[in-house]
């Protein structure tokens, strides 16, 4: 049984895997190099997404915590355990009691998978942690636990899991079409393949508008980062001042993460931070820690497009789950985050199966 994947990103590479796990004969195709584009350009976090709780996506939230312990174990030499600090103020916009809610349900989803759980600091525990925090209007912080990755080199592993798994991989080698009854149009002309899954990330529903076939809403949303230079070795997430949104400040690799943005992106459109981006990520950072930085501070940037399930008008409160489509022998995968990439393999699996049984 043939099946084809087109994309090479965390989820193409997730999904080839299982499907190679179980017994199929599988081939994935990547335009470019493998985990280059979208995969690469996350905030390096394995994280349940304690802000999904707000949206009330508890069932994501659960897998996720669920798969960051998987990637933790099976990968220690790519990741690790992250402590992360919220620190409230007297003009916070959530209450000590909704954030306590929010992690005692978070820890309660990880279970027995969880890796450490949350605790409240007073505001002098908190400065210890991280002396660079403004102190005036600080009346503590919870402490919590979440993952951290190298998302290119963890991708990469997942590619070598392939290998080891029988999938050929071909990169460089884009389809430029595909067709409902399972033939992908490749550089050397049509392949006929018994499934086809097509999950090409924020170009997904490019390929099937290039190919004559319905398309599915996605929202796709850029993300920038900042890399800055080192301010503590734990992690912070910050609510912005005056909105809902949240923005991490992580140590990573000697330097300090800052990101992300929420920004719709066209496809035609260059995929890089903005100088509109960098203010506002510096302008957040700038709130909270004594050491200001400005753009001569920014040691480099870097952006990545998410494909978020459509249909919201506020890009923040997108769903971050994933959705499968058929189109009689070719399988559409649409959204899904990083950390979740595995258990969307499976369900891919799971489906392709389902359709062979059926038919």
């Amino acid at each position: 049984m043939k099946i084809a994947v087109i994309g090479g990103g965390i989820n193409g590479l997730s999904s080839a895997w299982q499907l190679a796990l179980a017994g199929y004969n599988v081939s994935l195709f990547e335009r470019d190099s493998l985990m280059q584009a979208t995969s690469a350009a996350s905030s390096k976090l394995l994280h349940g997404g304690l802000r999904y709780l707000e949206q009330g996506e508890f069932r994501l939230v659960r897998e996720a915590l669920q798969e960051r312990r998987w990637w933790l174990k099976k990968a220690p030499q790519l990741t690790r355990r992250l402590p992360i600090l919220y620190p409230l103020y007297n003009d916070s916009r959530r209450a000590r009691w909704q954030l306590k809610i929010g992690l005692w349900l978070y820890d309660a989803f990880a279970g027995r998978k969880g890796i450490g759980r949350h605790r409240w600091l007073t505001a002098a525990q908190a400065l210890r942690c991280s002396p660079q925090l403004k102190a005036e209007g600080l009346s503590g912080a919870y402490l919590f636990f979440d993952g951290q990755m190298d998302d290119q080199k963890l991708g990469l592993w997942m590619a070598q899991q392939c290998r080891k798994a029988g999938v050929q991989l071909f990169e460089h080698n884009p389809a430029q079409q595909v067709a409902a009854d399972g033939r992908v149009l490749l550089g050397n002309g049509w392949q006929q393949f018994d499934r086809v899954v097509n999950v090409a990330g924020p170009w997904s529903q490019q390929l099937l508008k290039q190919s004559g076939l319905a398309q599915q809403p996605l929202d796709l949303v850029r993300g920038s980062h900042l890399l800055l230079p080192a301010i503590s070795r734990y992690g912070h997430m910050l609510e912005v001042p005056g909105e809902a949104r949240i923005v991490f400040v992580l140590p990573y690799q000697g330097n300090t993460l800052l990101g992300t943005t929420e920004v719709r992106q066209q496809l035609d459109e260059p995929i890089k931070c903005s100088a509109a981006e960098r203010d506002y990520l510096l302008d957040v950072y700038n709130h909270y820690f004594q050491q200001r930085a400005g753009a001569a501070t920014v040691l480099a940037d870097f952006a990545g497009v998410r494909p978020l399930l459509g249909g919201t008008a506020n890009a923040s409160k997108a769903s971050r789950e994933y959705q499968l489509n058929w189109q009689g022998q070719l399988l559409t995968v649409s959204g899904g985050k990083w950390t979740t990439a595995r258990a969307l393999g499976k369900q891919v699996s799971q489906r392709v199966a389902q359709s062979i049984g059926k038919g």
